[in-house]
């Protein structure tokens, strides 16, 4: 539900396309690809079907009036759409971007709201994914922008900006201000400062935000790019991925270096972080790791350590496993004696994991102390 309710404003209603976006974003996060081709396919046909139902799109469409955030109204604006989708699809010869419009201009309205005008351009281009994977990146593109002038109008940089290309020229300047205002909420840690932030907005390059594909973009602007505490959105790509670049380098010497290097390799997609660098590098709790293996010592006081750590460990992202017992390799044997229970062991207890409910057990004969160990696999 925070997925499609994050970027309405009050009082609007969630479109059923929404939903059925939220779907197949969760079936192919879950690995269920069969299902998901199935459920594209289905909504392919049922796009065609409601296509020939629909009577074309009116010849003059400048004449459609959309409503602005703050109550007014205006003509569309025709020649963004085309500047957008000429920028869209670029060095993409496979793609329709015609089709794209006119696809956009059959789904809008007079009175539509200008956020949801942005919105079905996307919507369009991804309908068109199962005739060619190209029209992905065309999809990305133009969520893109809607990235784009979420994040502008937030930090005030808005005016002047209509296109990747104009983003381009001002990347630097956002970068800086964008630090700024995420150190000032206290999303990062204010040691950003200490960066030389002039030459890393100079290194980045704006043109790699264009080699993303539309499930990817829409995977980092869901889960991965910071926020302000009211859900706004004002981190673009590539300061997504100078910001971890930035925690990698921080306690290099030569760091501006370090982190510039970091950032072409992570930019590039030659690399990738794991996922708890990718959330909390440069936060102010940088928890850089994933997995963590500990040893358990062969007594409830040792045990009970052990899970206490394990839990202050979960809270901030990592997730562990135990080993039971020191020493590579080393089990306490089925039958052995159980010296503060006088009775032996009911099950042989060496590489083990917690159970669900995370809590642990000890079996001596027929008595068991506490939850159930679950052997790992």
């Amino acid at each position: 539900m925070g997925a499609l309710t994050r970027r309405l404003p009050g009082g609007s209603t969630v479109h059923i396309e929404d939903i059925q976006d939220q779907v197949e974003l969760a079936l192919m996060r879950a690995g269920e690809h069969k299902v998901a081709r199935a459920y594209v396919l289905y909504r392919e046909q049922r796009t065609r079907e409601r296509a020939e139902k629909t009577p074309a799109a009116p010849k003059k469409a400048h004449r459609i009036s959309i409503s602005c955030a703050d109550g007014s109204t205006r003509p569309l604006d025709v020649a963004r759409l085309q500047r957008l989708m000429a920028e869209a699809c670029r060095g993409l010869e496979a793609v329709d971007g015609q089709a794209v419009l006119d696809d956009t201009y059959r789904n809008l309205f007079d009175g539509v709201k200008e956020a949801d005008v942005s919105q079905a351009l996307v919507m369009s281009a991804r309908a068109l994914i199962e005739q060619d994977p190209a029209y992905g990146l065309v999809a990305a593109r133009l969520l893109l922008d809607i990235l784009r002038r979420e994040a502008l109008e937030f930090l005030g940089m808005a005016m002047g900006v209509e296109t990747q290309a104009d983003l381009a020229e001002r990347y630097g300047d956002y970068f800086t201000a964008y630090i700024k205002r995420a150190t000032d909420l206290e999303l990062l840690d204010r040691r950003l400062a200490q960066y030389d932030l002039e030459c890393l907005g100079t290194a980045l390059e704006p043109e790699r935000d264009l080699a993303f594909t539309y499930l990817g973009l829409q995977t980092l602007y869901d889960r991965y790019f910071i926020h302000s505490t009211h859900g706004v959105h004002f981190e673009l790509p590539q300061a997504f991925f100078m910001r971890v670049a930035m925690g990698l380098a921080m306690n290099e010497l030569d760091r501006e270096e370090r982190a510039i290097e970091f950032y072409r390799l992570l930019s590039s997609f030659d690399f990738m972080s794991s996922t708890p660098t990718l959330f909390n590098s440069d936060t102010p709790r940088p928890q850089l790791s994933s997995c963590y293996l500990t040893t358990v010592p062969d007594d409830l006081d040792g045990v009970y350590k052990c899970h206490q750590g394990q839990r202050l460990v979960i809270q901030v992202r990592g997730r562990t496993r135990q080993r039971l017992d020191p020493g590579a390799g080393h089990r306490r044997p089925h039958q052995r004696h159980q010296r503060q229970e006088s009775g032996r062991g009911a099950l042989p207890q060496g590489r083990q994991r917690y159970g669900g409910s995370g809590k642990p057990m000890l079996c001596a004969g027929h008595h068991c102390l506490y939850h159930r160990w679950t052997p790992s696999h």
